[in-house]
């Protein structure tokens, strides 16, 4: 049996640590961002372009403020929730770092694959043929 030295406390801490991969990570959030970068609205403008739950909106709401990725301005009875898009550099930071890992990769098979061609034959796929 697995014994945990964790209080529940610092169980539920963890567990409400939320990133940006998170947010990103459904689809109803990301159409939430796209919707809400275009302009600030209240909650429940941002609802009607939905078919699911006021609550359901809340919930998806509650993680992106979580994630950093919207703010939630209170102006009046009203709640406006605006976009803050800087964290979804976090993202493209990460793929970058693996679009820069997969060419060198790629970069290197192609030397290997060319360096131990048969050295009588040629790559036909980038040979020209002549027309008589």
């Amino acid at each position: 049996m697995y014994i945990c030295n964790r209080s529940v406390t610092q169980l539920n801490d963890l567990t409400m640590r939320r990133d940006v991969f998170q947010a990103i990570a459904d689809p109803t959030r990301r159409a939430i961002i796209e919707v809400i970068a275009k302009q600030s609205l209240n909650l429940n403008a941002v609802a009607e372009h939905f078919d699911i739950s006021r609550p359901a909106i809340s919930k998806h709401i509650k993680i992106l403020t979580e994630c950093g990725l919207i703010t939630i301005k209170q102006e009046g009875r009203e709640r406006y929730c605006r976009a803050k898009l800087q964290k979804l550099n976090e993202v493209s930071d990460w793929v970058e770092r693996y679009r820069v890992f997969w060419t060198n990769k790629l970069d290197a098979l192609e030397k290997f694959l060319a360096d131990t061609e048969p050295k009588g034959k040629k790559n036909t796929s980038t040979k020209k043929t002549k027309r008589k």
